[in-house]
């Protein structure tokens, strides 16, 4: 629908779509929890200690604790309630600070030997494998894909046209039916590749000026890449497939719920294709170097990743050179 004059109707969505149902006064069931609760071990202290203590004493003990809930229900910390913050914060108190890749458990040290501290605890990241084809085995027993995108100039359409894009994004969001992430992200970018390139296609040019302005190009791109902080944006999208045991219709053993869930999760990630194809934004599935090479600098964005790595099924050999013979 749309105006007599054409512009296209709006509609305002709020930015935290899984906030939760709003149950009496604008409150939710957890916060309703919180008040009540309060309320409760407020009143039970008065009927036990009321008889035995002064009011304004009783009261000096009660105002804080009631306050305490009502802020505890109501108050927010970047973006989370405040008792689920405050059991983050307490999660993350308790859990280690040093891990260690251990598959196999970090093994206690000998007996002769003190250890200052804790023992680092083995690393449990969400990823347990990578296949040939990019899907994802995770840790819960999942499976899941990632598919590279690209961008359009949205504010450069017409109304008519930006219209349309929502229409047909918006389509392809009420189609899905398992979870996607939207996975938006600036990473630092290296243009000595693009420079190299550009120099050695630069003497193959017909014309000398040509070929004089590429270098000049090239030279240009390597003293930007040099003096500045380069960065890239970059869309993923995260496609996993439903969790094991959700269905009913799931095989029972472990290797044929993987499979089933590594084909249903690709053909998934060619629908989202297909469908971003259809709004012009160029997307594709990425392959197991490429997912690889994600997840890497995900766990270190500020190192430089490793370049000419083995696969793990890769036979690694090495060559002895000849020694000279000797006169």
């Amino acid at each position: 629908m749309s105006h007599p004059d054409g512009e296209p109707w709006t509609a305002k969505i709020p930015a935290d779509v899984d906030q939760p149902d709003k149950i009496v006064y604008g409150l939710a069931a957890r916060q309703l929890v919180v008040l009540a609760g309060t309320g409760l071990v407020a009143a039970w202290i008065y009927l036990v200690a009321s008889p035995w203590m002064p009011l304004p004493v009783l009261a000096a003990a009660l105002v804080p604790l009631v306050a305490g809930g009502i802020v505890l229900a109501i108050a927010r910390r970047d973006g989370m309630s405040l008792d689920r913050f405050i059991l983050a914060g307490l999660a993350y108190l308790r859990a280690p600070k040093h891990q260690v890749s251990a598959p196999e458990g970090v093994l206690p040290p000998p007996a002769w030997c003190r250890v200052r501290g804790r023992l680092p605890a083995p690393l449990r990241l969400p990823v347990r494998a990578v296949r040939d084809d990019g899907v994802m085995d995770l840790a819960d027993g999942g499976t899941a894909v990632l598919v590279r995108t690209g961008t359009l100039p949205f504010a450069l359409r017409t109304a008519a046209e930006q219209a349309a894009l929502v229409a047909s994004f918006g389509r392809w969001l009420n189609s899905l039916d398992a979870p996607v992430q939207i996975l938006v992200r600036a990473r630092a970018a290296d243009l000595s590749a693009l420079v190299e390139h550009v120099s050695h296609a630069a003497s193959a040019l017909a014309d000398p000026a040509l070929e004089r302005a590429a270098r000049e190009h090239a030279a240009f791109l390597a003293a930007l890449n040099d003096s500045r902080e380069l960065l890239v944006r970059e869309v993923l999208l995260v496609l996993r497939d439903d969790l094991p045991g959700q269905t009913a219709s799931r095989p029972r053993s472990r290797r044929a719920r993987r499979e089933a869930g590594a084909a249903v999760v690709l053909r998934r990630a060619e629908e989202a294709v297909r469908a971003l194809a259809a709004l012009g934004i160029t997307a594709y599935v990425l392959d197991a170097d490429a997912c690889v090479q994600v997840l890497t600098e995900a766990l270190s964005p500020a190192e430089a990743p490793l370049s000419g790595l083995a696969r793990p099924d890769d036979l690694i050999t090495a060559r002895q050179p000849k020694e000279a013979p000797r006169r």
